[in-house]
C-alpha cells in the first residue's frame, strides 16, 4: 500500500463514500463556514429594513436550523445598543456574527463624506463582536453609470477597504441585478479601477441579470471570498427554502469545488411580495442548511 498521510486517507476515503450519490457530487478538503443573511425578516421592515424589533427570533431560528454564523445589515448596527444586543444574543444563541452588509450610492460623490462616516463606525462596532466581513454594494444609479461615476465609485471603495482592514475585516463586492446586466458593466468597470477588490457574488443575483454563474465562478475564482445562496424557480419567483426550486446547484457546487472554492457561503431566504409562507421560517431555514450540507458537502 502507497505512504500516504492521514489527511490525504481521510479525504479520498471521504470521495469514496459519497462517489454513489447523484446529490453530493463532491466533497471540498476544507470546511466551509455556513451562514445565513437576515434579509427574509428584514423585508418586513421597510423603508430601512431593520428588523431590530423581532432579532431574537433571528437567532433563536437560525440556531435551530444549525446555521454556523449570521450576517446582519447596517441597519441594525446603528442603534446605541447594537453591540450589547447582537453581542448578548450572539454569546446566548453560540452563533457568531461574521459581518454585515451595506448599501450606499458609492458612484456620488456627495454621498462620500457620509458613506466614509457610516462605514467608520460599522467597522467599529463589527470589530467589537469579533466580525471579519463586510459585503459592499454600491448603489444602483437608475442608469448607466459615467465614467466619472465609476472612478468616484472606485474612490470610497478603496478608502472603505483600506479603514475595514485596520480592524481586520475583509470588504467584498456583493452584486444586485444592476451591477451585472449589459455584459457586468458596472461590476467591470469597478474591477478594471480596482482588479483585486475581493468578490462575494451573490449567484441568484447573477441568474437575474443574465450571467451563467459557473462562468463567473470559473472567471473570479481568485477574488470570491464570499458567496449568497438563494433558489428560485424557472418563472423567476423566489421558493420557500434552498433546494425546493429549479436552480442548478449541482453544477453550481461541482464549479466551487472544481475551483477551490474556498471562502464563506451565505444562505439568503427571500420570499415573493404578499407572500405567505407554508411553513416557520426556522423549518425553512433547517431544510435550506440540510439541502446545503447534501448538495454542497458544507
Amino acid at each position: 500500500m502507497p505512504n500516504i498521510s492521514r489527511k490525504e486517507f481521510i479525504q479520498s476515503a471521504t470521495v469514496a463514500l459519497v462517489a454513489g450519490s447523484s446529490n453530493l457530487l463532491a466533497i471540498p478538503a476544507e470546511k466551509i463556514t455556513v451562514g445565513a443573511h437576515l434579509w427574509v425578516y428584514a423585508s418586513k421592515y421597510p423603508p430601512n429594513w431593520d428588523c431590530t424589533p423581532i432579532i431574537e427570533q433571528v437567532f433563536s431560528d437560525l440556531k435551530y436550523a444549525s446555521i454556523d454564523v449570521l450576517e446582519v445589515m447596517h441597519s441594525n448596527l446603528f442603534h446605541d445598543n447594537a453591540v450589547d444586543q447582537i453581542g448578548s444574543l450572539s454569546d446566548k444563541y453560540k452563533l457568531p456574527i461574521i459581518g454585515s452588509s451595506y448599501s450606499g450610492d458609492m458612484w456620488n460623490k456627495e454621498k462620500h463624506q457620509q458613506i466614509e462616516n457610516e462605514c467608520g463606525i460599522l467597522f467599529e462596532k463589527l470589530n467589537l463582536l469579533k466580525a471579519k466581513t463586510f459585503g459592499i454594494t454600491v448603489g444602483d444609479a437608475n442608469h448607466k453609470k459615467t465614467p466619472a461615476e465609476l472612478d468616484n465609485q472606485a474612490e470610497v471603495l478603496k478608502k472603505i477597504r483600506a479603514m475595514g482592514e485596520k480592524k481586520g475585516i475583509t470588504s467584498n463586492l456583493h452584486n444586485h441585478t444592476y451591477e451585472v446586466v449589459d455584459e457586468m458593466y458596472d461590476l467591470k468597470g469597478t474591477l478594471q479601477r480596482i482588479p483585486d477588490f475581493p468578490l462575494g457574488p451573490d449567484l441568484n443575483w447573477l441568474i437575474r441579470g443574465g450571467i451563467d454563474p459557473v462562468k463567473f465562478i470559473q472567471l473570479y475564482k481568485n477574488q470570491i471570498v464570499y458567496l449568497h445562496i438563494r433558489d428560485q424557480y424557472k418563472n423567476g419567483e423566489w421558493s420557500e427554502a434552498l433546494g425546493e426550486g429549479d436552480t442548478d446547484f449541482n453544477t453550481i457546487s461541482q464549479a466551487l469545488h472544481n475551483n477551490n472554492f474556498s471562502g464563506i457561503a451565505t444562505i439568503e431566504l427571500a420570499f415573493p411580495r404578499d407572500f405567505t409562507p407554508t411553513r416557520p421560517i426556522k423549518d425553512s431555514w433547517k431544510i435550506s442548511r440540510n439541502y446545503v450540507r447534501e448538495n454542497f458537502g458544507w
